[in-house]
């Protein structure tokens, strides 16, 4: 197992899915952009994934990036007004 799952929100699904993208550890998630992982994994899959996960990617590349951990559902609001800003 990655160091993947010391962060908040992350078990061994999740981590999976950040695996096929390329993201194995994370320093490897440190400035990444959420949404576009998230576009990624769709893309891969062939289907639109539950929105939680992207509320979740953008969790773990804050704490990634320093931030302390939150609860994944605390960036909903956030993702949500991304969406709506297009």
């Amino acid at each position: 197992m990655s160091d993947l799952t010391s962060l908040a929100n992350i078990g061994p699904a999740m981590e999976r899915d950040l695996s096929r993208l390329g993201i194995r550890r994370v320093t490897d998630l440190a400035g990444q952009d959420a949404v576009e992982l998230y576009e990624r994994l769709c893309e891969l899959d062939g289907r639109r994934h539950d929105p939680c996960v992207l509320d979740t990617f953008m969790s773990a590349v804050d704490q990634a990036d320093g931030a302390p951990p939150r609860p994944w559902w605390t960036y909903t609001q956030e993702r949500k007004r991304l969406q709506r800003s297009g």
